[in-house]
């Protein structure tokens, strides 16, 4: 992949992470590639199971030990390529440079431990100073996120807060150290529809405050309207199509994009019975030949259960794999 512009923070290039397991191997990511650019949002959508996730906890190389493994690919953030630095250095990386918002704040959060421990711990580990400095900076933190009485909510452990409040929280953390790129794993999931917008609003003024470049992992399309500047869509480890938002929206170019958009209620259409996608993403142990979607695609052909296909500009930054191109 070849990318001209210039304010590239991030570029994950044919990246592949396997987990091996009992003689069989699991091809959970599968020859990754995309950009983000400073300031840009990336949304990544799919079905459960396509690699979102695995993808997301690559870029920070915190893959499960010891059966998964970054076979191959390069992650450059920042101009340098992180899977060749050591432990040390990525610890280093992780908050400061690049940094992560989980997917359930419940779990995400130590319930032995206040908030105030929670948030000092990740600040300490960026800066040496001391304790009062500690607390300023982490009541500044939990304001940032918008939390109310944030001296106070310090003192508080994970159960007396609300899942809206736990999840200001886990961002309040992943943000402190002031990263350049964030990577949020759906993290309105566990939210009320009410709470979910306010977060996401949360975010989108963050961003336009900070110049943040964020990552958005999601399987929800009404997200990636509000959110996104571009989207890549993955099914089965691979990337399949790329490109701006509204692009993919109006003209969507792989038949697995055009399924997942149709699967999206609307409104103002009268029917007797939702559209479904048939079947169910492959086994990432022993996965189809050819393209990946063709045994539920409706316009397979003899081609596509042999050969990959390549991937194809169909218009400007729009990017598809598919040989109906």
């Amino acid at each position: 992949m070849s990318v001209d512009t210039g304010n590239v923070i991030l570029e994950v290039e044919d990246l592949h992470t396997y987990f091996f397991n009992r003689g069989s191997t699991v091809k959970a990511v599968d020859g990754v590639s995309f950009f983000l650019r400073e300031g840009e949002t990336l949304g990544i959508v799919g079905e459960s199971g396509c690699g979102k996730t695995m993808t997301a906890l690559s870029l920070l190389r915190l893959v499960p030990q010891p059966a998964g493994k970054i076979v191959s690919g390069e992650i450059r953030l920042n101009g340098e390529d992180i899977l060749q630095k050591s432990d040390d250095e990525m610890r280093q990386i992780r908050g400061r440079q690049i940094s992560m918002i989980l997917q359930d704040p419940q779990t995400s959060l130590n319930p032995v431990f206040t908030i105030g421990n929670q948030l000092m711990e990740a600040l300490g580990m960026a800066r040496r100073e001391g304790r009062k400095n500690m607390i300023t900076r982490a009541v500044d933190a939990l304001r940032n996120v918008n939390v109310a009485a944030p001296e106070r909510r310090l003192e508080d452990f994970p159960h007396q807060m609300s899942g809206g409040m736990k999840q200001r929280v886990v961002g309040a953390i992943a943000l402190s150290c002031e990263p350049g790129v964030i990577i949020a794993d759906e993290p309105t999931t566990a939210l009320d529809v009410t709470i979910q917008l306010q977060y996401l609003r949360l975010l989108k003024d963050i961003q336009a405050e900070t110049g943040l470049a964020i990552i958005f992992i999601t399987h929800d399309f009404g997200v990636v309207a509000r959110m996104c500047d571009r989207v890549a869509v993955m099914y089965a480890g691979r990337v399949v199509e790329n490109g701006p938002v509204r692009e993919i929206f109006n003209e969507p170019s792989h038949p697995y994009t055009r399924a997942l958009i149709d699967s999206v209620p609307k409104l103002e259409e009268r029917t007797a019975r939702l559209y479904s996608i048939e079947g169910e993403v492959p086994s990432p142990i022993n996965p189809p030949s050819g393209c990946r979607f063709h045994p539920r695609c409706p316009f397979a052909m003899d081609q596509c259960s042999v050969d990959i296909p390549v991937d194809k500009e169909v218009a400007p930054g729009h990017r598809v794999s598919c040989h109906l191109y």
